[in-house]
């Protein structure tokens, strides 16, 4: 990107020396049949002076014959010669598939399929139904299927109207990069941790092209073995590994301390990912957690850990301490493979730049849940959104939605509404809050810095 930048630079400087050296419109046509008349030295050389190129004459005093066509040529020839071509490194990349590796920010049924349908009014915003997201409609990663021209993702643990052909999704909700010792019953993480979420990946990998070389439907559904080397591979990853600790009780420090070790499991895994032929990356970090009405109802926080902002510092602050680090861990990939282009994406600083600013930019109470009942946020881990209470023998849905979710930031306590989803990644989009910084569909290319 620094060439490209010098390479315009270089062009500016000489078409801005072409026009103060002349008040006439320049040729190089019509200059080629105006030879430069003989005379003073200034008269020969008065225009050529404002060429970049002048010095190369002065020295071996030679006078060109022809002062305004040479300066132009030698400009062209020094730029498409001697600087790399500005265009072609960043030709915008051509994803035939993504496949995702992530817990309910990005799952869009994997969870559902196995362990029941997320229930309404879940999905009501876009898909008029539940559709096995943890919002009111779309999630980010939906958003960026939609960008790439890409259908949503099905979710690989879904057997029923899945089109894999465009890659899949691994991501369940409650899913964590290290594999806890709770069931889902016990604590509600999910059992299909990103070592297990790899497993299926590979053994996706490989039985996919087995059933594909079949033809018929299998074809049609499944995607072309190519396409494994070809697509994008996100990750959005460890926001559960962080509260997995709360819950049971443990300091913040003590949950930095296992940091470490989190990012080491989450690096082996895109390392076994590269090696069965990804090699476009696009991860995201983890979010301000301490801005989420569930951590701030469950968790303990005094009067003076709160932010300006009403977010709970202590809990942010090691969500940054994983941010750190996971930039770290990225950087030493881009070492470890050098053949990848690896994009972080720093969504932390979106998702609370949203919260912190949650009016000015449309929205209202960001700590205020849509879907949800009772307590001071609206949120109750005991009736979330959805949950229904039998009331004369019938089913009675007492955690509803509000009437309005495109002016709510959180959805039920935990996750974002579709319209705070769409604010976030419409300014991830362009890789302002990337390292590198370029746009998601420039994530093939490895920019060094």
């Amino acid at each position: 990107m620094k060439i490209i930048f010098l390479n315009n630079l270089f062009l500016l400087i000489f078409f801005f020396s072409l026009v103060l050296s002349t008040n006439q419109t320049y040729d190089p046509l019509i200059e080629a049949k105006e030879p430069l008349h003989t005379g003073s030295h200034q008269s020969r050389f008065g225009w050529i002076s404002n060429c970049p190129f002048f010095t190369v004459f002065s020295l071996i005093h030679m006078e060109p014959r022809y002062p305004k066509l040479l300066c132009f040529s030698f400009a062209l020839v020094f730029s498409f010669t001697f600087l790399p071509n500005p265009v072609s490194p960043l030709s915008p990349c051509s994803f035939p598939a993504v496949f995702n590796f992530g817990d309910s920010n990005s799952d869009t049924g994997g969870l559902s399929a196995a362990f029941g349908q997320a229930p309404s009014p879940n999905g009501e915003t876009y898909f008029g139904a539940p559709a096995g997201r943890f919002s009111d409609g779309r999630l980010i990663i939906d958003f960026i299927a939609e960008s790439l021209g890409l259908p949503y993702l099905s979710a690989y643990l879904d057997a029923l109207g899945s089109n894999f052909s465009h890659g899949a999704n691994f991501a369940t909700a409650g899913s964590t990069i290290r594999p806890q010792n709770t069931t889902m019953a016990q604590s509600g993480y999910s059992p299909i941790s990103l070592n297990v979420q790899f497993v299926e990946f590979s053994d996706f990998r490989n039985r996919s092209q087995i059933f594909r070389n079949r033809g018929g439907v299998f074809q049609e559904l499944l995607p072309k073995e190519e396409d494994f080397a070809a697509a994008l591979y996100t990750f959005d990853i460890g926001q559960n590994d962080l509260t997995a600790g709360y819950k049971l009780n443990m300091t913040t420090e003590q949950v930095k301390a296992y940091v470490p070790d989190l990012l080491d499991s989450l690096s082996n895994i895109i390392k076994y990912v590269h090696a069965r032929g990804a090699r476009s990356f696009w991860i995201h970090n983890t979010g301000p957690v301490g801005c989420y009405p569930y951590v701030m109802d469950r968790f303990p926080i005094t009067a003076a850990q709160v932010d300006k902002h009403g977010c709970a510092s202590p809990y942010n602050e090691v969500a940054q301490y994983f941010n750190s680090r996971l930039k770290g861990a990225v950087a030493q990939l881009r070492k470890d493979l050098p053949e990848a282009a690896i994009t972080y994406v720093d969504v932390y600083s979106v998702k609370y730049r949203l919260i912190s600013q949650a009016r000015k930019q449309g929205f209202m109470d960001p700590f205020k849940v849509c879907c949800g009942h009772g307590g001071k946020y609206n949120y109750n881990q005991a009736f979330k959104c959805g949950a229904k209470i039998k009331v004369g023998g019938k089913e009675v849905v007492i955690a509803k939605s509000c009437e309005n979710p495109r002016v709510r930031i959180s959805w039920d306590g935990v996750h974002f509404t579709e319209a705070a989803n769409k604010w976030i990644f419409d300014r991830i989009v362009d890789g302002s809050f990337s390292d590198p910084p370029i746009p998601l569909r420039m994530a093939c290319h490895r920019v060094d810095h």
